[in-house]
């Protein structure tokens, strides 16, 4: 638990492919427990009173000069304004280069069967709507993929392989700025990202 003086905005746990969408107001905390290790959790990130104003994997790689997201890191917005900072991380790594995985690109990736499998899109177009207040699925874009391994290829391509973090193990962010965030907790089977088995991971949040 954080050592500072707060209140407790809130304990939840959320289930393999389920999702949770909330408010962290500015200075605030939010913690993401990998409950049962090796689980990767697609999140997105927006400036609370501007939903235009959204994370950025491509000016948050530019900013900070690292692909990868740990302690220090701070998750920049398409306005260049910081929205949150890793402030506590003890999984080590995290990407935000792989994306969210859709019916459609597991369809590409892994063949026609998985075509009606569940997917981090569709938790997220589910969570917009009904959140409503002006968020829809065309604000669905970058996301960070919070304990997934994504490696680089020499030749600049991605792979997914299994994860680097382990029963509670987790990362904690602190809101820049009022923000909204948006989770799917991925139901993947398809790749290691979960090691083919999703399970359920635990959200805290406080309010400095």
């Amino acid at each position: 638990m954080t050592t500072i003086d707060t209140a407790v905005l809130l304990d939840t746990t959320v289930a393999a492919g389920d999702g949770w969408t909330g408010e962290i107001p500015a200075g605030g905390r939010l913690r993401i427990v990998d409950l049962c290790g090796n689980q990767a959790v697609d999140t997105l990130f927006f400036d609370a009173h501007d939903y235009t104003n959204r994370y950025s994997a491509v000016d948050t790689v530019r900013e900070q000069g690292a692909v990868y997201l740990t302690t220090g890191s701070v998750l920049m917005s398409t306005g260049l304004d910081p929205l949150a900072t890793i402030v506590d991380d003890t999984c080590g790594r995290h990407d935000t280069l792989g994306g969210a995985c859709a019916q459609e690109s597991n369809v590409v990736r892994y063949g026609e069967h998985t075509r009606h499998q569940h997917a981090c899109r569709t938790t997220f177009v589910r969570q917009a709507m009904a959140w409503g207040r002006g968020l829809d699925k065309r604000d669905i874009t970058h996301n960070v993929n919070f304990f997934m391994n994504v490696p680089l290829t020499p030749d600049g391509g991605l792979t997914f392989e299994d994860g680097v973090s382990a029963p509670g193990k987790y990362v904690e962010l602190r809101a820049e700025r009022d923000i909204l965030v948006v989770v799917s907790n991925c139901p993947q089977l398809n790749n290691p990202c979960n090691g083919y088995d999703p399970t359920p991971v635990r959200l805290l949040g406080w309010s400095a």
